[in-house]
């Protein structure tokens, strides 16, 4: 997938969010640190803003057509109230944030995930945003490969997937 860093971290970011398994101010933390989102210290009265916008982030991997799929990123932009900004911290080369540096921690994921999955959406049509295939499964997932023809969450779920299906096809009785 050809992306910005920003648009790849906002929509990877989005998937994990949704499939955080608990949603408490230490595990969002925890997600946040991981991909290395500045400042990322939660509080409790945080969560539910976050579990919030994890359903609203939802309604995009659960878009049936990409005219759903526009809308719910729509609506996701206009909550995030996103305006690009020119920063350089750190010393580094002047480049493009959603939100001013000084905005808390869920003002800058919801514009860094709102801001990613448009990106995504118009760069890939959105055709790299889903859900896992697999009939136990239901995670959300960025696909980041070359080809752009991932069906599952994990190589594991589309393992699992496969070995079901070729001993659903061997245990049936010969005629």
């Amino acid at each position: 997938m050809q992306q910005n860093h920003y648009g790849r971290l906002g929509a990877v970011l989005s998937a994990d969010l949704i499939n955080l398994p608990e949603l408490s101010a230490a595990s969002i933390q925890a997600l946040l640190e991981a991909h290395e989102i500045r400042r990322p210290e939660v509080e409790d009265a945080d969560v539910e803003g976050f579990g919030r916008w994890r359903d609203h982030l939802a309604w995009v991997f659960d878009a049936r057509d990409s005219a759903e799929r526009c809308s719910a990123v729509n609506d996701l932009l206009v909550e995030a109230t996103i305006r690009p900004w020119v920063t350089t911290h750190d010393g580094l080369q002047p480049h493009l944030h959603f939100v001013p540096d000084s905005a808390d921690v869920l003002s800058r994921v919801k514009a860094v995930t709102a801001g990613g999955l448009a990106f995504v959406l118009c760069w890939e049509g959105g055709e790299r945003l889903g859900r896992c295939m697999r009939s136990a499964c239901s995670r959300a997932y960025v696909d980041t490969s070359r080809n752009g023809r991932r069906r599952y969450c994990t190589a594991r779920c589309g393992n699992t997937e496969a070995v079901m299906r070729h001993r659903s096809r061997h245990s049936r009785p010969k005629p």
